[in-house]
Parts: C-alpha cells; sequence; structure tokens
C-alpha cells in the first residue's frame, strides 16, 4: 500500500477543514487551502469533488462559499478516506478484504508472502480504521497550540 499524491492531498485538505472547523470557520475557500498547503488548486478541485460526492464534504457557491465537512469528523474513518482514493490497503491483491483477487500462487492458502501480506494489510487497517478525522484534527490541534504556532485561517490582529 502506498499512499498517493491525491490520497495525500486528500487527507490533509480533510484534516485542514477540520481544523477549520474546530476554531469557527466552518467553510474555506478552496484558494486558501491550496495556498495554505501548496496544492495546485486545479488537483485539488478534483479531489474535493470526490470528497463530496462521496459524502464527506458539502460545498457552498458565491460569494462566503467554500467547503465544509459535511458528516461528524468522528465517523470519518481514515483508513476509509485512502480506500476511496487510493484503493484497497493491501499491498497485493490476494491479501486483500475489499478488493481481493486471486493471485498467480498455486497454493494461495499455504503461500508465505501472502501470509505475511495478510499480517501486513490487517496491521495496517487496524491503525487506519482505529482513526477519524476527529482525532487527527485533536492531536494536530494540541501539537500546534503546544509548540505556539500560529493557528491557520485564523487572521492575525493588526
Amino acid at each position: 500500500m502506498r499512499v498517493s499524491k491525491r490520497g495525500e492531498y486528500a487527507l490533509r485538505s480533510l484534516i485542514n477543514l477540520g481544523i477549520a472547523q474546530e476554531l469557527g470557520l466552518p467553510l474555506l475557500r478552496i484558494g486558501d487551502l491550496a495556498k495554505k498547503e501548496n496544492i495546485p488548486i486545479k488537483f485539488l478541485e478534483a479531489i474535493l469533488l470526490d470528497l463530496n460526492r462521496a459524502g464527506y464534504l458539502g460545498s457552498k457557491r458565491g460569494k462566503g462559499g467554500g467547503y465544509f465537512i459535511k458528516q461528524p469528523m468522528n465517523k470519518i474513518k481514515i483508513g476509509d478516506v485512502v480506500r476511496l482514493i487510493d484503493g484497497p490497503l493491501a499491498p497485493i491483491s490476494c491479501a486483500s478484504v475489499t478488493a481481493y483477487a486471486p493471485c498467480s500462487c498455486p497454493d494461495e492458502v499455504h503461500c508465505g508472502l501472502r501470509l505475511l501480506m495478510v499480517d501486513v494489510r490487517n496491521a495496517i487497517a487496524n491503525i487506519l480504521d482505529n482513526y477519524t478525522l476527529a482525532d487527527v484534527v485533536e492531536v494536530t490541534l494540541r501539537k500546534i497550540r503546544r509548540d505556539k504556532v500560529p493557528l491557520p485561517f485564523v487572521e492575525k490582529a493588526p
């Protein structure tokens, strides 16, 4: 399993939208998000559209519009987002739960590689499926505040 740039940007965007929501900013403009994360805006538009179609995000058009988190953050599992954007978590198809496909091994049941990759898949899934967006946002905000880093998306007083 490898998280693609698309997957990385999707997760970073969700985390930033979650942080903004926790800071009292329910909507973020795509330009602000792209600028903060240094993501090409057209690429980000396509990613946010996928997250919108999947029901994770909503959007509001016009002046004062932007994207917002549509579901409760404690219901958004990181593993589900990774699967949506990048596909199965298993490194090989015969070890996948959600996208199983037989491999070329003559004895799949006793294949050492498959047994190893099932363990790898389970370890990855156990971590990603037990973390929610709320968990990641909470830890991130706690670290930002602890390190006294300026809060993102919040205007500095003149």
